[in-house]
């Protein structure tokens, strides 16, 4: 049965990305307000290094949900910024293994409170219940099409 409590449009515009968009937004004016000098698509590289260092190209497409190109891409940028180095795998030297440098590292604290006053610069006025249910709502989203 079809859930109609939004018109369509509003809802696909809405989980598509409006919100995501905003944040985004916001995150990489604060960034470049505090003087740091990264992309939103290379800081979500570096946040899933600083969770697991030491991790595959194809471990960050996944974890960022990116195509391969895509995760290439950014890694040779941060590499060319000395924020990541790529080292063969010791098993399989056909896969590289992508490492934090102490660069990096640096930015870590810095841009986690950025992240911090953003998310709660956009949640304003919104309880921890409607987060919770937001939370519920995507995940499931997910779920339904990850298939």
């Amino acid at each position: 049965m079809p859930n109609n409590q939004f018109k369509k449009s509003e809802l696909y515009s809405f989980i598509t990305g409006k919100a995501s968009t905003a944040i985004a937004r916001r995150l990489q004016k604060n960034f470049k307000q505090s003087g740091l000098d990264i992309t939103i698509e290379q800081w979500s590289v570096l946040y899933h290094l600083w969770k697991e260092d030491g991790i595959s190209q194809q471990q960050l497409c996944e974890s960022t949900f990116r195509d391969k190109p895509s995760i290439t891409r950014l890694v040779d940028n941060l590499e060319k910024l000395k924020m990541v180095k790529r080292v063969p795998s010791k098993d399989d030297r056909r896969i590289n293994m992508i490492y934090l440098t102490p660069e990096a590292l640096k930015l870590q604290e810095q841009s986690m409170q950025l992240a911090n006053q953003t998310l709660n610069e956009a949640l304003v006025g919104v309880t921890n219940g409607q987060v919770e249910i937001a939370k519920e709502v995507l995940q499931q989203v997910y779920e339904n099409l990850k298939k």
